[in-house]
């Protein structure tokens, strides 16, 4: 059967994340819908570039899905967006080796929290209001600390089937857009369940001086969810994007 990569993005605001799961609705679940509906009723699966949690959005996506014959790509991308909801968009697809995996194969990938400080209606779906005064230098001094190979055990949810928590993270920076808009961005070779929202809430309270830059390497030290400080909401991150 021939493989095909796609590149997508979705509004994660409607769905318990990218996952499949009982009785919710996930953008897995309708992505395999409309394919399997495009192929005559023929079931098709798809392989995600990683899991996303509920209300968390992705900006670049990627996917695998053998289908039962080879396609006009064109076309194909053109009916199946007609299928989807407006939450969901197919960029593009390509016909692949039957060895790329889009899990597996790929070697990078980059997340986008955004905040805006001024409140504003039509950011809220995909940003969150923060309206505290930050120290944006301590927060970007205490982002440096994270890059490199590092145990963020401190940063992830407890009790996750994973076999190490050691990630490598090659950057991280806080960006200011304008006076009420900025957005962290960390990219690293893997990513723990609930890792950014962590990351970003603790980075936060380096930010109010709740803590110093420096105790980043403590909380890190500490192996211990209870040290790093509460996740922020969901509806300001993204899968930015995913390189293979």
């Amino acid at each position: 059967m021939p493989r095909y990569r796609f590149d997508l993005s979705y509004n994660g605001s409607n769905y318990f994340g990218w996952q499949r799961q009982p009785k919710q609705i996930s953008v897995q679940e309708e992505i395999e819908s409309a394919l399997t509906r495009l192929n005559s009723d023929q079931s098709v699966q798809v392989v995600g570039c990683g899991r996303t949690d509920t209300g968390v959005h992705a900006y670049h996506y990627v996917m695998h899905a053998d289908l039962p014959a080879e396609v006009d790509e064109h076309q194909f991308v053109f009916k199946l967006n007609r299928m989807l909801p407006d939450g969901i968009a197919i960029q593009s697809m390509k016909l692949v080796s039957g060895e790329f995996h889009a899990r597996f194969g790929a070697t990078k990938r980059t997340y986008r929290y955004f905040i805006h400080q001024q409140k504003d209606p039509f950011h809220y779906p995909l940003s969150w209001y923060f309206q505290q005064e930050l120290d944006f230098e301590a927060m970007n001094h205490a982002a440096a600390l994270l890059i490199g190979r590092k145990d963020f055990t401190s940063f992830s949810k407890l009790h996750t089937d994973v076999k190490t928590n050691i990630c490598d993270v090659s950057s991280a920076k806080w960006t200011r857009t304008d006076d009420s808009k900025l957005y962290f961005e960390i990219s690293a070779d893997r990513f723990l369940r609930n890792m950014v929202r962590a990351t970003v809430g603790t980075l936060l309270d380096v930010g109010l001086k709740k803590i110093s830059p420096e105790d980043i390497l403590t909380i890190l030290e500490k192996k211990d969810r209870g040290e790093a400080s509460i996740s922020v909401p969901p509806q300001g991150l993204f899968l930015w994007k995913i390189e293979y």
